[in-house]
């Protein structure tokens, strides 16, 4: 995490700000910020996720960092997906699969409510990748918003979609 704090500044100092890198990995931001707001629900949405991935967010889960985490997942990259099915469906409360290439992770609590664009997929990378980080209620509102949009009107949901329950 001390590259992310080299890179970035804390959301109470910098309320928008923006990166282009390639010293740190997605998952080390979520943390960061975590780090700051405190335990928080995560809505993230991806073309694609790796083990990694989903192991620090099991982690993040299992010491109480977060209190619920949703995905929306492509469905061309949904063979990936369903080959980490079970290791999702142990991490995630809910995932969807649906038209998408956006990278985007929203992260809210009573307090906070922080939204990040990102370049990056849920995988780990070493090429240089840029985001957007801001505080602004409207923003994550909006895209808040639009999230619930896709889930409810235009995804599938895994739960259960592969192992024949319901």
């Amino acid at each position: 995490m001390k590259k992310v704090r080299q890179l970035l500044r804390s959301l109470s100092e910098a309320p928008l700000q923006a990166y282009l890198d390639n010293r740190v990995q997605l998952f080390d931001i979520i943390e960061m910020i975590l780090s700051e707001t405190g335990p928080a629900e995560i809505y993230i949405s991806t073309f694609s996720t790796s083990e990694e991935f989903l192991r620090r967010i099991y982690r993040l889960k299992r010491r109480g960092q977060l209190i619920r985490a949703t995905m929306l997942a492509d469905l061309k990259a949904s063979r990936k997906t369903v080959n980490l099915y079970t290791f999702i469906a142990n991490v995630f409360d809910e995932v969807y699969l649906s038209e998408n290439h956006s990278k985007v992770i929203l992260i809210q609590n009573a307090r906070w409510q922080v939204s990040i664009c990102t370049s990056q997929n849920q995988t780990r990378g070493n090429r240089v990748e840029s985001g957007i980080i801001t505080t602004d209620p409207a923003v994550f509102i909006q895209l808040r918003e639009r999230y619930a949009h896709i889930i409810n009107t235009n995804a599938i949901q895994l739960d259960g979609l592969f192992n024949g329950t319901t």
